[in-house]
Order: C-alpha cells, then structure tokens, then sequence
C-alpha cells in the first residue's frame, strides 16, 4: 500500500445509502448534488431533503450553475435557490424541502440544518449527507458535530473530474485534494476534537 490509498480513504468517504429521516446537502453550485438527492428521495430513502446556501463568500452573489447552464438557467439569487429549483425539475415535491439561504461556507451549511431540525421538531436519528467527493471527509465532519446523536451516511458525488480513483493523476486534482487533507487539520483542532469525543460517551 502507497501513501497515496490512506489519503484516499480518509478523503473520499462514502456509504451505501440507507432508509433515513432526511437527505443533507451541502452548500454549493453543482446540480449533480441536488440530482443525486432526488434521486435518493424519489427511490423513498428518506422524507426530507435538507438544502442551505446563501451567495459566494469571495464573490458577494451567487455565481450560478457550475455545470448544466443550459438545463438550470434561472436568476437564481442563493445556491438555496438554485438547489430548489434542481430539485423541484427533477420531480421533488415542494413540501419536503427544507431550505435557508443564510450560509456562507460548510460549517454554517451544517449549523443551519440542525437549526431548521430543530425548529421543525424533526429527530434526525440517520442521514444521507450529499457532497462533492474530494469534500466528504469535511463536510461529515462538520455535520457530525452539528448533529451528535446521529449517524450520517456520506454518499458523495464526484465534481471537477475529480474521483478516488484519478485525484492523484493531475495537478488540480492533488492540489483540491490535498488542500482538504490541510483544511481538515487547520478547521479541527483541539475544541472539536473535545466535542467529539464528549458526544461518543
């Protein structure tokens, strides 16, 4: 086994998805997200689908769709926006999304769902968590501590023509890479770590 196996496990988490009480997506501006979510919703795998995203941090407004312009061309105003109508066209019913587009990056992504679950006396014991692939590590991370009592199954989706399998073949793809092994050790220090292991007693 090479280095290069155990970046690849840690990183690229992934589940088989699982009956749960909702679908978690986070926060970005691919459709192919929220069209694995709806799929997920339309096979019955959960009742809801979580969205959030307000516009782009560095940018100041949401930039629009990342791929499919030419199938998702609304004026969309919040990557909450944009999740919904993807969503909706690929035949979610309204009423089981639950959406805010306050969010500015992942951490808040997962902060404001647990506040939607919350506020709607939802009881997430099981969820499917939607993310780009080279995310998935992260992006459960910041839901697990968002939602302690839970068990999260990662199906991740793979974006940018980044997968498990070629992520170490080009350039950009080692970069994004390795730029989320760096961000898990920059974003998680002591504190959450203590939070971690606070939930698991």
């Amino acid at each position: 086994m090479t280095i290069l196996q155990p970046i690849t496990d840690f990183i690229f988490a992934r589940d088989e998805p699982a009956p749960s009480d909702a679908v978690m997506v986070a926060g970005g501006s691919h459709p192919e997200l929220p069209e694995k979510a709806a799929e997920l919703w339309k096979t019955g795998f959960a009742p809801h689908i979580f969205i959030g995203g307000g516009v782009s941090v560095k940018l100041g407004v949401f930039p629009g769709p990342k791929s499919k312009r030419e199938v998702y061309s609304g004026a969309y105003a919040t990557e909450c926006d944009f999740y919904r109508d993807v969503l909706v066209k690929n035949g979610v019913d309204a009423g089981a999304i639950l959406g805010e587009d306050q969010s500015g990056y992942t951490r808040q992504n997962a902060i404001f769902a647990r506040r939607i679950a919350d506020e709607r006396g939802l009881n997430i014991g099981r969820a499917l968590l939607v993310c780009k692939s080279f995310h998935a590590r992260r992006c459960l991370m910041y839901y697990q501590l968002a939602f302690p009592e839970a068990e999260f199954l990662t199906v991740p989706v793979d974006c940018f023509g980044i997968s498990r399998d070629n992520w170490f073949l080009t350039e950009y793809g080692v970069a994004r890479v390795l730029g989320e092994v760096k961000r898990c050790g920059d974003q998680f220090g002591a504190e959450e770590i203590a939070l971690f292991q606070s939930n698991a007693r």
